[in-house]
């Protein structure tokens, strides 16, 4: 592991620049893909991506220039480009970067199994076949898969205050998809995939219980196919961990982050509808909402040690009894707008400059059961597993989509329902919060399909939320 440091570091220390100051960040991933569809292995998709961003601050500027040459040519001609570029920014630059400190620490973030190979690639590809063969012999079953990613990625980052700091994370995506089909209807279901990332190693797929699923995932969407469609009008609204993890990052995540308050993202991912004002005043949600950014948690998919900036990572509290506290923004962002940060400045790659993302962002557990918060709705309905998403560029409006619905009756589980939809505005969906699940119902949970900026970038980010109940929510169904 870190097979390269001891090289880079020399290679760093041999660099020559009238920078004020200068890093690098070199990045190596490994991943594969593996999918076993319909009982037969598709051939592994493997992809190993290397290279360095070299930055140069010079009178308060900075510029980047991406290498993949890590010669000592390769890297000097990616900083002279840097330096270059940071002199020709003089005249333009509107702000003055001096003030940011450089980190001087030499340490190592290590996340949990990475010091472990994973199983051998034909023994993933056994565990998964022999999970979808689990799936019933059906004419109805028109398609399903098992599918396993696996990333190991390495950071090494030098800077010319004498920082040094490794980090090393492995990132485990396993999922089962059924779609079940008759002549007028199809209706899929899933366990993963999109959003069940988590870092470790076999252990993952343990804990987000891989082995066994694929029976039940079928059954699952023979009973969505048969369902009859969502009601519509006003019902309590239970969502579970899985829908909760894109209710946060859509609507808590983007808005927050600092750089497209400040109007950085307008032209691409848009803007946001919280203003500079708003922080330590605004009621984003009820008193039962407290979020956090929180890159601690071993397993969670964004966490980590430090930053692409190099800045220490820490838990820190965003939303607190439901009034707006802090933005996600970096130390650069912090600079700009007057307000504190957190340690969210992230690249995707070697190839791109760090910009201001969530990372880890979390709600925090309250005191009420999954028991007790059904045992609490008279007219309702719990969704489960997010299907479809659309939110205005301000991230206000929405609109989404889930694969599973269930009706609330009397504080009793009731009939399955098709095409759950609900609808609502941020701000005022977070205030309509009444219950919030505890620590025993807490799900963590990821994605690595965050996208935003330009070039674009698509990065991991963590979720982790108990089942949260919201009063009076807009639901429907889907199209007849």
């Amino acid at each position: 592991m870190f097979a390269q440091t001891a090289t880079l570091r020399e290679r760093f220390k041999a660099l020559r620049t009238g920078a004020d100051a200068f890093s690098l960040r070199h990045v190596r991933q490994a991943d594969q893909y593996l999918c076993v569809r319909r009982g037969v292995a598709e051939p592994p998709r493997l992809v190993l991506d290397e290279g360095a961003m070299l930055v140069a601050r010079v009178g308060g500027n900075e510029a980047y220039a991406a290498t993949s040459d890590l010669s000592q040519a390769g890297l000097q001609q990616a900083l002279n480009r840097a330096e270059t570029l940071a002199r020709q920014l003089g005249p333009h630059g509107l702000i003055d970067q001096a003030p940011l400190a450089m980190t001087q620490a030499r340490q190592d973030y290590l996340a949990p199994g990475v010091e472990q190979p994973f199983a051998a690639l034909s023994d993933c590809v056994a565990l998964l076949q022999a999970e979808a063969a689990r799936v019933p012999a059906d004419a109805r079953f028109a398609n399903w898969e098992t599918t396993l990613g696996i990333s190991d990625v390495q950071h090494l980052y030098f800077n010319s205050a004498g920082g040094e700091l490794r980090q090393a994370f492995r990132f485990v995506y396993p999922g089962v998809s059924v779609t079940a089909a008759n002549s007028t209807d199809s209706q899929t279901r899933t366990l993963g995939r999109e959003n069940f990332g988590q870092q470790g190693s076999l252990e993952v797929l343990e804990r987000l219980g891989l082995a066994g699923s694929a029976e039940q995932v079928a059954d699952e969407a023979l009973q969505l196919l048969l369902a009859p469609n969502t009601p519509e009008g006003a019902r309590d609204l239970l969502l579970m961990p899985d829908q909760m993890a894109l209710q946060i990052h859509e609507s808590i995540g983007h808005p927050l982050e600092m750089d497209r308050i400040l109007g950085d993202e307008r032209n691409y991912a848009g803007t946001s509808f919280v203003r500079l004002e708003d922080f330590g005043s605004l009621r984003y949600g009820s008193p039962l909402l407290n979020v956090t950014f929180d890159p601690t948690l071993p397993e969670e998919l964004a966490s980590y040690g430090f930053d692409d900036d190099g800045t220490s990572a820490s838990k820190t509290w965003l939303i607190r009894d439901g009034i707006l506290q802090r933005p996600l923004g970096s130390a650069l962002s912090a600079l700009r707008s007057g307000l504190p940060g957190v340690a969210n400045s992230r690249a995707s790659s070697w190839n791109r400059a760090p910009i201001d993302r969530m990372a880890n962002l979390n709600i925090e557990p309250g005191q009420q059961s999954l028991q007790t918060l059904i045992a609490s709705v008279e007219r309702g309905i719990l969704m489960r597993t997010n299907r479809s998403w659309s939110i205005d560029d301000a991230r206000n409006k929405f609109q989404f989509g889930c694969q599973w619905g269930q009706l609330i009756e009397n504080g009793q589980l009731g009939a399955v329902v098709k095409n759950p939809n609900y609808r609502g505005i941020s701000a005022s969906f977070w205030r309509s919060l009444t219950g919030v699940g505890d620590r025993d119902s807490l799900g963590v949970l990821g994605t690595p399909y965050c996208g935003k900026g330009e070039p674009n970038q698509i990065i991991r980010v963590g979720h982790a939320s108990p089942p949260c109940l919201f009063g009076n929510i807009d639901v429907f169904g889907g199209q007849e």
